[in-house]
């Protein structure tokens, strides 16, 4: 994507199933820490704006610290992180070797030195990004079995209709933010289950240090997790880690958020993205499984592990679509076969757009995660070009010759590496007017390789969100080049709604298909729908979640994609722009073809996955209407 859109998060958990002594005569002291590195590493993608990460040490004596955790804010909070955990091995092993193989020595004196570990990665796309901020969050107690830390990738629709209930039930939780919500809900039923058994074992006369022990082996981790999401309405894969040794991930029932695990009898480890498992314990595709939309895999202090259910949906499992366009690393087998089918798919609309002039074409892409998509897009070049090679040949086949075949094969597709994105610039300059300056040249170009005039040039990106770096900065240095039309092709269809899950794409006025239905509709006279549906949006504030109708569907009906990607086109096109810009979008149907396990498309055709994303869309027009730049959840 050539426009920054933020995302949260990602989550890394690593489970330790058999004693320490095994790891460190087997791969040394810190190889789980090695693991959680990578673990991280290999994830962040998903968040660059800071990271935590957290352990819990088994059987540790009382007074001895079981919990550590570690955050950083910093320009590289993952190695920042580990760099100070490594330190304190370091400072060991050359002020004290004769301790640094002591395990005994190491748990009671070494942070991170456990047998549970939680790593979290965060996008700031709310609040800021003070260490209080970053996950894991954590509610301490006393009691081992209480002790409660939470990180995930996840966001949730009705936070204040969470607040007001726990309001309700008496509590006063000190911070209105998703993460502080969730800690305390499931912190609230983490100690009502704690409380139950104490109750039960204490009428069997069991003294309190044989309650604890039986409390540790009794906890239902199920009937914890079923309680506290029943109202969650949102995308979450929610880590948590009990002080006891127990821990679980749960995800929510649409399947929104990804999550995928692994256990054998030495580990059992969850991560955001299937490859990041894969690569840091080198784990085959076929043994890594996706966690079911409803469930939570439940890792026991015991070792015991499972998946179970804990919330039911009504509907089919609504995956997002968008990890699979852009988000995911596209390391992962499936998902570069997705974003390579994409790029096949758009390539009739493409072929029209340049009115089918392959021999005066350039095909490119807008670095770098569209270079997937663009694989596919040259394919679907080459595969036209040998059909129409073959049609010639057989149309010719009693009079063929050298200089024909000649002729018949110089027509190739020409893919060139055109826009380069110099990574090193910052635009530190805050007057609007220079900083669009700077921003246009964040991004560089390779000159001589289009003929002035003559040649088309396609460039593939993997949506176009908002079309402001297209405008304020792409189009302008590819009109440098001289070349007769311009086309940018999006992988993704249009963007047309908001997103509420955890994508950073909540503000209707953002997005460019937004305004170019709205210029299109005040242009053809057609203002009374705007006012309508904010009308109709406004009788609908107050209504219950359940009740609230997507009527910003109806700024889009009276026109077909392609008269919004022609606006678009006008929209983004820069003052003083020799050539003839044009945009063209993937189709819904394509993106179900591509990706058909992943039917989450809200964004693109606003169907929500569950009733808080109505709530969600309804705010954001009322929002736009009344000039309210504010986020709609």
């Amino acid at each position: 994507m050539s426009e920054s859109i933020k995302h949260e998060c990602g989550i890394a958990l690593l489970r330790l199933l058999k004693p320490i002594e095994y790891y460190q005569e087997k791969y040394g002291n810190t190889w789980a820490l090695n693991r959680m590195y990578l673990l991280m590493e290999k994830q962040h993608n998903r968040g660059q704006d800071g990271a935590g990460f957290a352990s819990v040490k088994f059987d540790t004596e009382p007074g001895k610290q079981y919990i550590d955790i570690a955050k950083s804010n910093a320009q590289q909070p993952i190695m920042d992180i580990f760099k100070n955990v490594f330190s304190e091995y370091k400072i060991i092993e050359k002020e004290q070797h004769e301790k640094i193989n002591d395990i005994a020595y190491l748990k009671d004196n070494a942070k991170f030195f456990g047998e549970l570990f939680l790593g979290h990665l965060r996008y700031g796309t709310f609040g800021r990004n003070e260490l209080e901020n970053l996950h894991p969050f954590h509610r301490e107690s006393n009691w081992k079995t209480k002790d409660l830390l939470i990180a995930g990738n996840f966001n949730l629709t009705n936070i204040d209709e969470m607040l007001n209930k726990l309001i309700s039930l008496g509590q006063h939780p000190v911070k209105v933010t998703d993460t502080a919500i969730v800690l305390e809900k499931i912190g609230k039923f983490l100690d009502r289950e704690v409380e139950e058994l104490f109750k039960k074992h204490k009428l069997n006369q069991e003294s309190n240090i044989e309650i604890t022990k039986s409390i540790s082996q009794e906890i239902d981790i199920q009937k914890i997790l079923t309680s506290s999401v029943k109202h969650f309405d949102g995308g979450y894969v929610m880590a948590g880690l009990i002080g006891n040794g127990d821990s679980f991930v749960v995800r929510d029932e649409s399947g929104i958020r990804p999550c995928y695990y692994f256990y054998n009898d030495e580990i059992a480890v969850v991560a955001s993205e299937r490859p990041a498992i894969m690569t840091t314990f080198d784990v085959p595709l076929t043994q890594v499984k996706e966690l079911t939309p409803g469930c939570a895999l439940i890792i026991k202090r015991d070792g015991q592990i499972s998946e179970k259910r804990v919330k039911e949906s009504p509907k089919a499992p609504k995956r997002c679509s968008f990890e699979r366009i852009y988000f995911s690393r596209g390391t992962d087998a499936d998902i570069y076969n997705e974003r390579k089918l994409l790029g096949e798919k758009i390539f009739p609309q493409v072929l029209d757009a340049i009115n089918g002039d392959i021999k005066n074409t350039v095909i490119s892409y807008i670095p770098n995660t569209a270079s997937v998509a663009f694989q596919g897009l040259a394919k679907a070049f080459g595969d036209y070009l040998n059909e129409q090679r073959i049609k010639e040949i057989l149309n010719n086949k009693d009079n063929i010759s050298e200089e024909k075949l000649k002729e018949i094969f110089s027509t190739t597709v020409r893919r060139e590496y055109i826009v380069v994105k110099d990574v090193k610039l910052r635009t530190f300059i805050t007057q609007d007017n220079e900083r669009d300056d700077m921003v246009a040249h964040v991004y560089d170009v390779t000159y001589g390789q289009i003929k002035e005039g003559v040649d088309n040039l396609v460039v593939i990106d993997d949506s176009i969100v908002r079309g402001t770096t297209l405008k304020q900065s792409i189009l302008s240095i590819l009109d440098r080049l001289g070349p007769k039309k311009i086309v940018v092709a999006s992988s993704a269809p249009q963007i047309r709604y908001p997103d509420c899950y955890g994508i950073d794409m909540s503000r209707l006025g953002h997005f460019v298909a937004f305004n170019a239905a709205i210029e299109l509709l005040k242009e053809q006279g057609k203002q009374n729908i705007i006012d309508k549906v904010y009308q109709q949006s406004k009788k609908q504030e107050d209504l219950p979640k359940e009740l609230v109708v997507n009527y910003v569907k109806d700024i889009y009906e009276p026109f077909t994609a392609q008269e919004i990607s022609d606006k678009i086109a006008q929209i983004i096109t820069p003052k003083k722009c020799n050539a003839e810009i044009k945009v063209v979008y993937n189709t819904i149907e394509n993106l179900h073809i591509s990706c058909p396990n992943h039917t989450g498309d809200w964004y693109f055709t606003g169907n929500y996955p569950t009733e808080g994303g109505n709530k969600v869309v309804n705010q954001a027009f009322i929002n736009y209407y009344e000039g309210n730049n504010k986020r709609s959840y």
